[in-house]
């Protein structure tokens, strides 16, 4: 099935909180915070509060709330790589509370701006994109046990799950793309064609690590000035299933290259990674020339899915 975001009380009143009863929670938790300093709904689904410039109280939106995003998934996730991989750069949690409607998180505030806003180009990019790579490998080596039993994550049971998403996954979507202007279609092999191609070199035995799902551009912090990376927000979404999906948002081939050479650059890859990593990519590319899926349907996306295409169904087909 193609994923798609719904949302269960789009009607709910959505009030910014007063300061005082943010702090009011807030000092629960951190007695020295003194002041909201600015208020950031960019995110969409959740609010930020910024606390003294170095703290971040972030509450879910009722009006969009949907049903993959929790901030209870978050705490959990964030308190599990602190524990197994405190050396990554992640908000760390300081307090997590539900008080009747009200649920949030203080956490710190991750420093530097989106990867969005700062736009860096060329090796600065390329080096970003490096890091971020490094950082992901080190998310996916998270032992699975805990977010199984948790129960807050879904996704993936099993390997033959796996498999299933990313069969049925690139499946429907190639359909979709084929089912409109044919005229439009920029390659001589058809969408289902291209799809074969890809699925034909999956194995079996496909691994499951507990996702970020969406480590684009928006989650992606560098430093405004020298571009560095700084680190990666927002778990919120998170679930379980095969470790590229956490890859997709990166299908130009600069992007991809440098993103994975910094996931393989300190442990080789399993066998058969990079089957299921083209029929992701793929996978993505389509969604976004159909317009489908939880990025909709946007001109600029699917542009850029059209310049995509045609360098990563050549890397599909080499040698057919």
């Amino acid at each position: 099935m193609i994923p798609a975001d719904t949302y269960g009380q789009s009607d709910k009143p959505d009030p910014v909180l007063d300061a005082h009863l943010v702090l009011k929670h807030a000092r629960t938790h951190l007695p020295s915070v003194s002041a909201v300093t600015a208020v950031d709904e960019s995110g969409g689904e959740a609010r930020a509060y910024f606390i003294d410039d170095g703290y971040v109280f972030k509450t879910q939106r009722p009006h969009r709330l949907r049903p993959r995003t929790s901030l209870a998934k978050e705490v959990f996730f964030l308190t599990q790589l602190e524990q197994v991989a405190p050396e990554l750069s992640v908000p760390r949690v300081l307090g997590y509370c539900q008080d009747g409607d009200l649920e949030y998180i203080l956490m710190t505030r991750m420093a530097g701006v989106a990867l969005r806003v700062a736009r860096p180009e060329g090796d600065a990019r390329r080096e970003v994109l490096v890091a971020l790579g490094r950082s992901l490998r080190r998310v996916h080596s998270l032992p699975i046990a805990p977010f199984d039993d948790s129960g807050l994550f879904p996704g993936d049971a099993d390997s033959d799950a796996v498999r299933a998403r990313l069969v049925d996954g690139l499946s429907q979507v190639a359909e979709v793309v084929a089912a409109q202007d044919a005229a439009a279609w920029p390659l001589r092999v058809a969408p289902q064609a291209l799809a074969e191609r890809a699925l034909a070199p999956l194995g079996d035995g496909l691994p499951r690590v507990a996702l970020h799902s969406n480590p684009g551009p928006e989650h992606v912090y560098v430093d405004p000035d020298r571009f560095a990376f700084r680190g990666l927000i927002d778990f919120g979404d998170a679930y379980v299933s095969h470790p590229a999906f956490d890859l997709r948002r990166w299908t130009a081939p600069d992007d991809r290259a440098a993103l994975m050479r910094g996931y393989a650059s300190e442990a080789p890859l399993s066998a058969g990674f990079e089957a299921a990593w083209l029929v992701v990519a793929l996978g993505g590319v389509l969604a976004a020339i159909a317009g489908v899926g939880p990025g909709g349907n946007r001109p600029e996306r699917r542009e850029a899915a059209l310049r995509d295409l045609p360098g990563l169904a050549a890397e599909l087909l080499e040698g057919a």
